[in-house]
């Protein structure tokens, strides 16, 4: 007899929406489970967040395991212009970073392609009552109307999830934001764009560290950007970051300030005989991750996902095709 296997996770389907009236700003742009795996994030064009959560297993009600009902929305970002570049900012969301739970409270990083946003996700299933200076609409008594004095008590009422904003992290990037990853600290994280890598301190905005510039003098001398970057998940000092080229390269922070010359660089030598127009575009990195031990690098290019041990920098260990080199160029317009 085969081992049960778990159903793969189903949203519901009361959250979309008729494909008829689906516009621009409804598109996914991006995705992100916290670390449990019970609340899923989605970000869109249209600057908005909505949250899931997943649905208690119960044996009664087999077919719900795996669902993910809609949990919360709010709108992160608005759409900007910049009137020194002439430039208008999208709304779009970029990247959702869920920080490590400190308490009941949830916490997430959001970006678009300028502005940082730091939100706090708090239930509340109780509603105080009873206070002696405010009325139940919460209007302020007249003093003459005070005859007695009462204890405010809390009464049980209908599940709240309350989204509120607790820092902006702005005019920290030139270019647009590619990523963000929060460090195993719990106190800072890191943001990327094109050219230039970023850290901050969650408690401080107005204020960012350069680690990472590889803007040259000449923008003509320019060969290659960043394409994300990620701390590692449990040594603090270390991060890597990818390139269009489809290099990573993992820095130390206790070797310098500015972490400009890292000090192991994983990439794989091409093969001049397989050079084609289309080499550096499908070998160009797209997403960086660690694994959980923090051993293995996984990064995912156009046709492959390449898993690279930490302490082999010659080649990668695994490489999982995705896509078919043949499909690929068939695609190409």
């Amino acid at each position: 007899m085969g081992e049960e296997t778990e159903p793969p996770p189903k949203i519901n389907q009361g959250f979309l929406r008729d494909h008829n009236y689906v516009t621009e700003a409804d598109i996914i742009s991006t995705i992100e489970f916290n670390q449990t795996g019970e609340l899923l994030a989605t970000g869109d064009k249209g600057g908005r967040v909505v949250i899931f959560q997943r649905e208690p297993e119960s044996k009664s009600a087999p077919y719900c395991q795996g669902e993910y009902n809609v949990y919360s929305t709010f709108q992160s970002h608005e759409p900007e212009f910049d009137y020194l570049k002439s430039l208008e900012i999208e709304e779009k969301i970029n990247k959702i970073k869920w920080l490590p739970q400190q308490n009941a409270a949830h916490a997430l990083l959001s970006t678009n392609d300028k502005t940082i946003k730091l939100w706090k996700i708090t239930e509340r299933d109780k509603k105080p009552e009873g206070y002696n200076l405010k009325d139940e609409e919460g209007k302020l008594k007249e003093l003459s109307m005070v005859t007695s004095l009462q204890v405010p008590v809390l009464k049980p009422t209908d599940l709240m999830v309350e989204v509120s904003p607790r820092k902006v992290f702005a005019n920290g990037h030139t270019y647009h934001v590619n990523s963000i990853s929060v460090n195993s600290d719990c106190e800072t994280y890191m943001s990327a764009d094109d050219l230039r890598i970023n850290l901050w301190h969650l408690a401080i905005t107005d204020r960012s560290f350069n680690i990472v510039d590889i803007k040259p003098d000449n923008m003509e001398d320019l060969t290659e950007v960043i394409t994300a970057s990620e701390f590692h998940p449990h040594h603090c000092n270390l991060f890597v970051y990818s390139s269009s080229k489809g290099s990573l390269r993992l820095c130390d922070m206790r070797a310098s300030a500015l972490c400009d010359k890292h000090f192991k660089i994983f990439e794989e030598p091409e093969d001049p005989s397989s050079r084609s127009f289309f080499s550096e575009i499908i070998s160009s990195v797209s997403d960086v991750k660690f694994s959980h031990s923090g051993r293995y690098l996984l990064a995912r290019d156009y046709l492959t996902v390449k898993v690279w041990d930490l302490n082999m920098e010659t080649k990668p260990i695994e490489i999982y095709q995705v896509f078919s080199p043949r499909v690929f160029l068939r695609a190409m317009p």
